[in-house]
């Protein structure tokens, strides 16, 4: 017997990715569901060749569902996702509101899956930031190999990340400036076409933002509380795709050519470093794309035991949607949840 699947916030970009790959992956879902707020009562969204109707988020009986993908913001998240839990079904959540809840697992599958059992504590499991999702795929196979202790990381963060707003600004803005028109600023604190921008998410006290001090909690989360970890978020005119610049220090001697072997083996790593014109992975070819991409990798000669490497991938895919989604299958896949008996 199959599964149930509710999606919440269908309608927005990782809502609809998440239809996408659902399809893709031919996960076991029996029956879909696509919610999202009453204005978006009846819209119509596509999973495989079959279209979705939307339903509203405020009126569903959830006590047939057996996992809800949550995409729909951290309040919304908040507010439905433990009455949802509560009946039953499992809340992978992608927004930030459950992330350092001390009672909920934070995952990324290549990373920790095991951990992913804790989840019946509140019945919610939560999605890591997308910048967080692939470093942590990175980092994960040279920590085992020589133990990271330091790490800095600086990200060049597409605009999707900030949602179909961040994506529609990018391409009025550039229009604008094609055709002579005035530049408006509305999701973002500056001008984004043709610049860069040094804040993502609000500013905290100790003069970083939360997006970057997001990347620290979550990587000692994820992966071990004893790594130092310092973030520079910027936003870039990229339309899909973060890209990142990391520099790791080890407490052991790892070579540039022993990270290379041991990244082309690793889960969900995919290496391209041909030290040459172009022998790099940059954000255009990883969209639509599931792996996260190593290129540069480099001996750091300012520190002992320190490599450089650039990082990339698809922030909707496996920094969100495909993310949601391989946690959903570990659960079924370590018998961790079973379908629900359905009415007839």
């Amino acid at each position: 017997m199959g599964y149930k699947v509710a999606v919440v916030g269908a309608t927005g970009n990782v809502g609809r990715e998440m239809l996408a790959i659902l399809d893709e992956r031919k996960f076991p879902a029996d029956e879909v569901v696509a919610l999202a707020s009453r204005r978006s009562i009846g819209v119509e969204v596509s999973y495989g060749d079959k279209t979705l109707k939307c339903k509203a988020l405020e009126h569903y009986d959830f006590s047939d569902i057996d996992i809800c993908l949550m995409s729909a913001g951290g309040s919304v998240s908040k507010e439905w996702s433990p009455k949802i839990g509560a009946q039953g079904a499992v809340v992978i959540d992608n927004s930030s509101a459950w992330r350092m809840d001390p009672d909920v697992p934070l995952i990324v599958p290549e990373v920790n899956a095991a951990a992913a059992a804790g989840f019946t504590k509140k019945n919610i499991i939560a999605n890591p930031n997308c910048s967080t999702a692939q470093l942590v795929v990175a980092l994960k196979p040279l920590h085992d190999a020589a133990k990271i202790t330091r790490v800095v990381v600086s990200t060049y963060q597409s605009v999707s990340g900030a949602g179909k707003e961040g994506m529609d600004e990018l391409f009025s803005q550039t229009k604008a400036v094609y055709t002579n028109s005035e530049l408006v600023n509305k999701k973002f604190p500056k001008r984004i076409a043709f610049n860069v921008i040094p804040e993502i998410d609000v500013f905290m006290e100790d003069g970083y933002t939360k997006e970057e001090w997001k990347m620290m909690v979550e990587t000692k989360k994820i992966l071990d509380p004893a790594i130092k970890l310092s973030a520079t978020c910027v936003r870039v005119p990229v339309f899909v795709g973060h890209s990142e610049a990391v520099n790791i220090e080890f407490e052991n001697p790892i070579s540039a050519d022993e990270a290379r072997n041991i990244l082309r083996s690793a889960p969900g790593c995919l290496v391209i470093d041909k030290q040459e014109p172009g022998g790099y992975v940059t954000p255009y070819e990883a969209a639509g794309e599931d792996a996260t991409y190593i290129s540069r990798i480099r001996t750091d000669p300012t520190v002992d035991n320190g490599l450089v490497l650039w990082c990339v991938s698809d922030n909707l895919r496996k920094g969100a949607a495909l993310n949601a989604i391989q946690i959903a299958e570990v659960l079924i896949n370590r018998k961790l949840i079973t379908a629900k008996q359905k009415a007839a």
